[in-house]
């Protein structure tokens, strides 16, 4: 049987370890926590340096239970190969680090999480890369914002936190036809809902702290794309660190197993919840690309599979902050976290914490106001999340 004809789910239970020659192996992919690997000579060592594929080293390098993650998850997202990180932030900086070079550029959304936010408006133009900002969706001013020195297009498949749905076939275009790079990130999506790279995209990168590990128990990135490209990307990023530890990587690994039992239970209550929200007098509007009358529900239907995603966003009426203040304070069942992707259901108000790195001019393009909700939607029975959000928004 073909692993390329297996199921989602198959694929995500069947991840297995590179096994040496032996009638049996180990249902759980063990936990190599090892710093380094020695060797019986120098020529099988000297054979590992030189191809990182053929060998383990030294952990910062490549590691069995590492390697199993990383090709787990690349086979999901239909990638060639995968690099693991120590955060998301990590794989972010280091998909656009080997990319880009001093006098590169980036064209970017104005809304995304503020963490990428801050790294291509505070960090990289240190270094000699800029990036131009433009509205999400706005293909016209993503065009008009190529140059020739542009290198990367770079979008969030379900932006963080106002949930617009990237139209990536046309992304996709508009960057080839610039020779420039598509650079997706996938965490609001999961590859279970969206697998970029069949849309065109060429490098995927997601924080696996959130739906890959979806427990809230670890801190890790993911960076996908052609086998080529990612083994060339290796090389250079190993000098820089950042590598995902064995203990992390097996945490993810278990993960997979339940991921699109999740993100079906995540997916059908946030669609349950956001419509709910959508009838209330108390709720200006509701982001949710399950919505018909969200702006970007067709190019979701086009992008998404198997839902609209667990996240949810709101915004209050009259949501100033001390009104904001008074619902986040009143939930009870819903965590006030930093967080997204985890069994538990968790709330916060962007304007403070995620996206604290905007100037107001910068959150009001973004679309950001004070009163703004995000919801991550957990696996917790609906009726309860929903009298929360009920009992919370009446105080």
């Amino acid at each position: 049987m073909k692993k390329d004809d297996l199921g989602f789910s198959t694929r995500a239970i069947h991840t297995s370890i590179a096994a040496p020659d032996v009638p049996s192996t180990p249902i759980a992919i063990p936990i190599h926590q090892t710093a380094s690997f020695a060797f019986d000579g120098t020529t099988h060592l000297d054979a590992a340096l030189e191809d990182l594929g053929s060998g383990f080293v030294y952990s910062r390098l490549t590691n069995p239970t590492v390697d199993a993650l990383e090709r787990g998850v690349a086979d999901l997202e239909r990638g060639g190969a995968a690099l693991a990180f120590s955060s998301g932030m990590a794989a972010i900086h280091g998909a656009l680090i080997g990319t880009c070079k001093s006098g590169d550029h980036i064209v970017a959304p104005s809304a995304l999480y503020g963490g990428s936010f801050g790294l291509m408006k505070k960090v990289l133009p240190r270094y000699g890369v800029t990036t131009t900002f433009v509205e999400n969706g706005d293909l016209e001013a993503i065009k008009a914002a190529m140059r020739p020195e542009t290198k990367v297009v770079y979008t969030e498949t379900i932006a963080n936190p106002n949930l617009a749905v990237a139209d990536l076939p046309a992304l996709a275009r508009i960057a080839h036809d610039a020779q420039a790079k598509l650079v997706v990130d996938n965490t609001f999506a999961s590859p279970y809902l969206c697998r970029p790279i069949e849309h065109g995209a060429d490098i995927v990168v997601h924080s696996a702290s959130k739906y890959l590990g979806g427990h809230g128990d670890l801190i890790g990135g993911m960076l996908i794309g052609g086998r080529d490209e990612v083994t060339e990307l290796q090389r250079l990023l190993i000098e820089v660190g950042g590598a995902m530890a064995p203990f992390v990587a097996w945490l993810v690994l278990r993960g997979l197993k339940t991921l699109s039992l999740r993100m079906n239970q995540h997916t059908a209550s946030a669609q349950q919840i956001a419509e709910a929200l959508d009838a209330r007098d108390d709720v200006r509007v509701v982001h949710y690309p399950g919505l018909p009358n969200h702006p970007d529900h067709e190019v979701a239907k086009r992008t998404l599979s198997n839902g609209f995603g667990g996240m949810v966003a709101f915004e209050l009426v009259g949501g100033d902050r001390a009104r904001v203040s008074r619902f986040l304070d009143a939930l009870e069942l819903i965590s006030l976290a930093g967080s997204l992707g985890d069994a538990h259901s968790l709330a916060l108000a962007p304007a403070f914490t995620t996206h604290r790195q905007f100037a107001p001019a910068e959150r009001a393009a973004a679309g950001i106001p004070d009163g703004f909700i995000r919801l991550s939607v957990g696996l917790e029975d609906p009726k309860d999340l929903l009298a929360d959000l009920d009992a919370a928004l009446g105080a």
